[in-house]
């Protein structure tokens, strides 16, 4: 079986930048070489609702849905979905100040990306 290298990002929830405190909420992978862009995230909200009282825990799940719709090249993703694989995960990867920030970019090598994933979330978010 052939192995893959692919890229990752954490996404976290950053309720105030300025204090420099997040929760990781999801993770991005992407794999050029099999095609391959997804995320997978979960929302603890009990956690999130004593890390940062008042957070919109909603919008915090419709920053996730929009990463999930440009993943899959869906009208949840808007405009960015309709690029190639690359730019979207490029997109994804991009420092922006909204509630939901991706990480440094990581990489891996895996004959499976799907299952890589899988891993990541659960041994990064939980």
């Amino acid at each position: 079986m052939s192995e893959f290298c692919y890229q990752y990002v954490v996404l976290r929830c950053v309720p105030r930048p300025e204090r420099e405190e997040f929760v990781n909420v999801g993770v991005v992978l992407y794999c050029q070489e099999s095609d391959y862009l997804d995320v997978a995230w979960q929302v603890d909200r009990d956690r999130l609702a004593t890390f940062a009282p008042g957070l919109d825990l909603d919008r915090v799940v419709a920053a996730l849905e929009f990463v999930a719709g440009v993943c899959a090249g869906d009208a949840r993703g808007g405009e960015a979905a309709i690029r190639p694989l690359g730019q979207r995960f490029g997109f994804l990867k991009a420092p922006k100040s909204t509630v939901v920030q991706p990480g440094p970019v990581h990489g891996g090598v895996t004959a499976d990306p799907a299952s890589a994933l899988a891993h990541l979330r659960e041994r990064l978010v939980g």
